[in-house]
């Protein structure tokens, strides 16, 4: 399927003194890869790793010193008009510490510099040097989604284009990045529940339990709306629930801890695992199985668990469903119908 979005561009040439401006104003924001982090937190709270060494930030900071041209930034114009920093937050972040006068816990004086800069901290500088830094001229290239006004999904396909390096983005990361908000914070919660731990394993480092989590709660409320690609289903769910207010979710996250430990302690900590690696459509149809028959009472048998599941994981339909073009909604919803019988049984 073809896909194309209204996206709108232009350019803009901002001053240093202005960017960093509109940094500590938050009118500029370098986005969250980590979900933990509140909307409230300073810059330093929530960014992605810092990647550049001393020398390449002395460096980028001396070019501007001298007068030479840099690499202009990518920037989106979000609803509030906040700026979101699509491509940039290295240099961005690097001026914001030269500025505050802070990296790494240490004051930051230039060292890989030419003589007339080092050791040099922003309030040292010499007043000609410091308007030329405050006046360079940094290029930017701001988009906005025209439509559909309510997604990210134009945002979202940029970012995986614009983040092709050596360690591209994963579609969690991205996420956490467009849409975090205390559904993300909640989904962070669930995500230390032991239970779920001993079934998934260690903590992915790349969000990859995270949105397992997600998938079992967007496939368990919103599975009549699932249509392909996964990612696009999971990103308009996410969308709509971004900032859901905390009552509304207890139902539905007691419901994922208590079939957790329902799995956990009756099947085992493999039950994802039935032939070797994890398999996600086992997982999303087992877990969203199981929360739909805890959603009608409680369970008086939970041994039985093991046996039920046994019969399911032998049956020919499940094995398909689970196995070759997962992705497909016929196949999702058969899985899921499956899954849902097979526990339905349960006393």
């Amino acid at each position: 399927m073809n896909v194309s979005y209204d996206i709108t561009s232009y350019g803009a040439d901002y001053p240093v003194d202005g960017l960093v401006k509109r940094l500590g104003q938050g009118d500029i924001k370098v986005p969250s890869f980590d979900p933990a982090y509140a909307e409230s937190d300073e810059i330093e709270g929530f960014q992605r790793r810092f990647v550049w060494s001393r020398p390449q930030m002395d460096k980028f900071l001396e070019s501007l010193l001298l007068g030479l041209p840099v690499p202009g930034i990518f920037l989106v114009r979000e609803r509030s008009n906040v700026l979101l920093v699509l491509d940039g937050q290295q240099r961005l972040r690097t001026l914001h510490a030269y500025y505050n006068g802070i990296h790494a816990g240490r004051e930051y004086r230039l060292k890989h510099v030419q003589e007339p800069f080092r050791d040099r901290s922003y309030q040292t500088l010499d007043d000609e040097d410091r308007r030329r830094l405050d006046d360079s001229i940094i290029h930017a290239t701001v988009l906005r989604q025209e439509y559909p006004a309510e997604s990210q999904d134009a945002v979202y396909s940029i970012f995986e284009r614009l983040n092709t390096g050596g360690s591209p983005l994963q579609p969690q990361e991205i996420r956490v990045a467009l849409y975090n908000g205390s559904f993300l914070r909640l989904i962070g919660s669930l995500n230390e529940d032991p239970n779920w731990r001993g079934l998934y394993g260690a903590p992915s480092p790349r969000f990859k339990d995270h949105e397992l989590i997600l998938r079992v709660l967007a496939l368990f409320e919103a599975s009549d709306d699932y249509n392909r690609p996964v990612k696009g289903f999971l990103n308009r769910y996410l969308s709509n629930n971004r900032n859901r207010a905390s009552a509304s979710f207890l139902a539905v996250s007691d419901l994922f801890a208590d079939a957790s430990r329902l799995i956990f302690e009756n099947i085992g900590p493999r039950a994802f695992r039935p032939v070797r690696p994890l398999n996600a459509a086992v997982l999303d149809s087992i877990m969203v199985g199981t929360m739909r028959r805890l959603s009608v009472g409680l369970v008086n048998d939970p041994t039985a668990c093991r046996s039920l599941y046994d019969q399911l994981i032998q049956s020919k339909d499940y094995a398909a469903a689970t196995t070759s073009s997962t992705a497909a909604e016929e196949t999702v919803a058969t899985r899921l119908r499956l899954a849902t019988e097979a526990f339905a049984r349960l006393d």
